[in-house]
Order: C-alpha cells, then structure tokens, then sequence
C-alpha cells in the first residue's frame, strides 16, 4: 500500500469519493457528545433548518415578537386614551392606526422596493429577517385592531372581513416561512392609504374637512388606493397564483383579499359620485347667485 493511500489521500480519478470517505471517517471518530453539539454546523452535507414551520425555536421566537407588538399596541392606544381623556375612544384609536400605517408603509416600501425580494418575480421565495419583523409588527396591530372593532362594534362586515384575511395569511405565511415577498408587498400597497384615511376622519371630527385640504386629502387617497391598492394589487396577485412556489391556500386567501379591495373600491366610487355630484350643485348655485339678471333693458318688478 503506497504512502499516499495510507494518509487517505485520493489517487488519479478518484477525488471526490475520496475526499468523502476522508471526511466521513474523520467525522466518525468524534466523540458523540461532541459530535451532538457540532452536528448542526460540523456534519458535511448537513442543510440549514428553513424558517418556519421546520424550526420550532424560531417559531417561538415569531410567536414571542407578535406578542410583544400586539403588548405594544396595546399600551401605545392605553396612553393615547389617557392623554386625550376629553375625546372618544375612537379617536384614541385612530391615532394608533395612523401611527401603524406611517411606519408599515416606510417598513414594508423599503423592504419591498429596495431591500428585496422583489415581489413580482420571486413570488413564494423563503421570508427575510426584515419581512418576518415587519409582519410579526403589523400581525399584533392587527389582532389588536380586530379585537378593537368587535369590541366596540364600529366597523362593517366587509372590514371585519378584511382584518380576518390579513391575519390568516399572515399566520401562514410565518408559519411556512415562504412567500412574505408578496405579502409584505400587498402590505405596502393596503397601509400606504391608510394615513391618509385617518387624516380625513380627524379632518372631519375638527370640522375642516369641507375644506381645501380636505379636498387634497380626498384627491391622493382616491388616486393612491386605484393606483396602487387595486392596480398594484392586481399585478402582486398574478405573479402569485402564476407561481408554482406559493399554497394553494395562499394563492385563494390573496383573491379574496383582492376581492376585499373590490368591494372597497365600489365603496370609494361612490363617495366620489356623491361629492361631485354635492360640488357640481353648489357651483351651480353660486353661478346662479352671481350672474347677472337679464332685464332686456327694462326694470323688473319689485
């Protein structure tokens, strides 16, 4: 037997089957203790454990973020009653919401837009740490807005339906530990309205929503949820039922989602029906006050 067979080292042709009956033998004189403790790093050919489902430790540690963000929440809306005890309790609300949609939006835009996945064409792609944190956020807002509602019966069926949806999929999606490109995405373009939505309420409840301003508000919030809650969505829903990777369940829970905004959107349509329809009678009536009367050069009766 030549020196070189004895140290184990691979003769012409034979590298690769050498190299991993080296390294196997090696790895077989480990001790077991030791061997135990290295195993999730040391053992070759060993694959990493997907986020998810497969990894209760990280499951744990999901569940444990969603709690504490619901806690959060919870106590931000506990101190925006106490320090606004002459207003509602929706009031106190409305500020936690807007104070969610400014920072999910800014969240979910930079995890969408810059940080990546990009989610239309990695639909189904495993979840970042960024995406997980940002859902985990938004996942306790959520369960805390929903509990909220029924609470104080404020809402309608249809967002009540709303709130459902989202924080089913949210659960499978960290569950699963896949496909928060796309979700994260829908997140984006739902929340990036939602600022606007409670500003005109809080136009509203301080009077000066008949207003110039109230007028911008209503012209970017129309113009946002067309543009990117239904066209955008539009595009994030065909990448995802046109990807193989995402559930089925997923790709069902996001068409219904989508539905939602539909019925959103008839809902928005006519709003914006009735307030033209109230701007077009005031200026015709204040054309009537101002136009001149028409005597055909004669005095009218008096």
């Amino acid at each position: 037997m030549g020196s070189g067979e004895q140290r184990g080292e691979p003769g012409p042709g034979g590298g690769g089957q050498g190299q991993g009956q080296v390294k196997a033998s090696r790895w077989a004189l480990v001790p077991p203790p030791a061997r135990a403790a290295l195993e999730p790093a040391a053992r070759p050919g060993r694959a990493e454990p997907e986020r998810g489902s497969g990894n209760p430790g990280r499951m744990v540690s999901i569940a444990l973020e969603v709690t504490c963000s619901f806690v959060a929440w919870l106590f931000l809306y506990a101190c925006c009653c106490y320090w606004n005890k002459g207003r509602s309790y929706e009031w106190s609300c409305r500020l936690v919401t807007l104070l969610h949609g400014v920072i999910v939006t800014c969240l979910s835009g930079y995890a969408a837009l810059l940080d990546g996945p990009w989610p239309l064409t990695h639909a189904g792609s495993p979840n970042t740490a960024l995406q997980i944190h940002v859902l985990s956020l938004t996942l306790g807002y959520f369960i805390f807005d929903l509990g909220w509602c029924l609470y104080f019966q404020t809402e309608g069926d249809l967002m009540l339906l709303h709130h459902t949806l989202s924080i089913c999929g949210m659960i499978m999606v960290l569950g699963l530990g896949k496909s928060a490109t796309e979700v994260n995405a829908v997140v984006f373009v739902s929340e990036i309205t939602n600022p606007l939505l409670q500003t005109r309420w809080f136009l509203r409840e301080m009077g000066r929503y008949h207003t110039l301003l109230g007028d911008i508000v209503d012209f970017f919030f129309v113009s946002l949820f067309l543009v990117l809650r239904i066209g955008g969505g539009a595009l994030i829903m065909h990448a995802m039922v046109t990807s193989p990777d995402p559930s089925w369940l997923l790709k069902a829970g996001g068409l219904a989602m989508y539905v939602v905004s539909l019925g959103f959107m008839v809902e928005i349509c006519r709003f914006v029906r009735r307030k033209m329809m109230k701007k077009n009678i005031s200026w015709t009536g204040l054309r009537s006050v101002n136009a001149p009367v028409k005597t055909n050069g004669h005095l009218t009766a008096h």
